[in-house]
């Protein structure tokens, strides 16, 4: 019992690190979305779960929970020196890659041993892309899970121990026209997809599960969540982007996490804020449906590499004009 109460070399103890293991997990599936709330992550579980059941594809709901977990207890073991460990923040990019690798990947031992793998190394990749980006008074964000699954997906063109079965095939994509419903209740539903695709979730009740875990822990959070999402709608249904992308809120989520980022996280609330974040997000639109292009040769999703670069172009002058609050 005495061991358990020493410290480690990085000041944590072992019973402590026991004791908090719990909430420090659920606040890293939260602060995929910023949120640095147990009850919040708590919340997004319980969608992803419901979401991934409803659709048919569980093993993303228990990839998101391995892959939180592995790149969390990465974070201890490896005595990481980063006194925001503890909020969640080793653990974010480890529960996409667990949505992730089900999501695109076949389901074999070896997919599995290499989701393991992907979420310890997101924990030191974002340390590695922190120290660059650092500099600059901005996160890598979700850039470590992006850079780092993007590396096995491609790989998985070459080790079909892992299969390929839920990429898309390489090809050059042009832009079909394609009718969807567009009755009230049918927008509702893309609106709130857009929110869900977040964790790689189709599914609209997931969706609302999303809002209302951000409203516990920020009602101003959840507001430009619902903002994105619908004025991502509102261009991708303006400017006639494909239609199964629209109803399945693949146009959402990277501008979802570009509002909660713009409007609710890095800058202080001024009118002169909030338009800036609604031209974040409109960016975040446009940079999606162009990586969607640039990426269909290699058959490789954009992942929340959208919402990464757009939120990058905006906050890095924005760090001098609206003296952006740290998270």
């Amino acid at each position: 019992m005495a061991a358990s109460s020493t410290p480690t070399a990085s000041g944590y103890t072992v019973a402590g690190v026991i004791k908090e293991f719990p909430r420090t997990v659920a606040r890293g599936v939260g602060q995929v979305m910023f949120q640095d709330s147990a009850w919040t992550g708590l919340l997004f579980l319980i969608g992803i779960f419901w979401g991934a059941y409803a659709e048919g594809s569980p093993l993303v709901a228990w990839g998101a929970l391995t892959g939180v977990v592995v790149s969390t207890l990465t974070g201890y073991l490896s005595g990481l020196q980063d006194e925001n460990g503890a909020q969640g923040l080793w653990g974010f990019n480890g529960v996409l890659v667990g949505c992730a690798f089900p999501t695109f990947l076949g389901n074999t031992i070896w997919m599995w041993l290499a989701l393991i793998f992907c979420s310890a190394l997101t924990t030191w990749v974002r340390n590695a892309f922190n120290n660059i980006t650092g500099k600059w008074g901005v996160s890598s964000f979700t850039f470590p899970f992006v850079f780092c699954t993007w590396c096995f997906l491609l790989a998985a063109r070459q080790f079909h121990g892992m299969p390929d079965t839920g990429m898309s095939t390489p090809e050059i994509v042009y832009n079909v026209p394609a009718s969807i419903d567009m009755g009230l209740g049918d927008l509702v539903v893309y609106w709130l997809k857009g929110i869900a695709q977040v964790f790689l979730i189709n599914n609209w009740v997931t969706g609302i599960f999303f809002l209302i875990g951000l409203a516990l822990c920020s009602v101003r959070a959840a507001v430009w969540a619902a903002i994105a999402s619908a004025i991502s709608l509102l261009i991708a249904l303006c400017f006639h982007a494909p239609g199964a992308s629209v109803a399945e809120g693949l146009y959402g989520f990277s501008a979802v996490l570009t509002g909660i980022a713009l409007g609710a996280t890095f800058c202080r609330f001024t009118w002169q804020t909030a338009v800036w974040s609604v031209c974040g997000i409109i960016a975040t639109v446009f940079i999606q449906a162009g990586m969607n292009s640039f990426m269909a040769p290699l058959g490789l999703a954009t992942l929340t590499g959208p919402f990464c670069i757009g939120t990058w172009l905006f906050l890095l002058p924005a760090y001098k004009w609206f003296e952006p609050k740290n998270s």
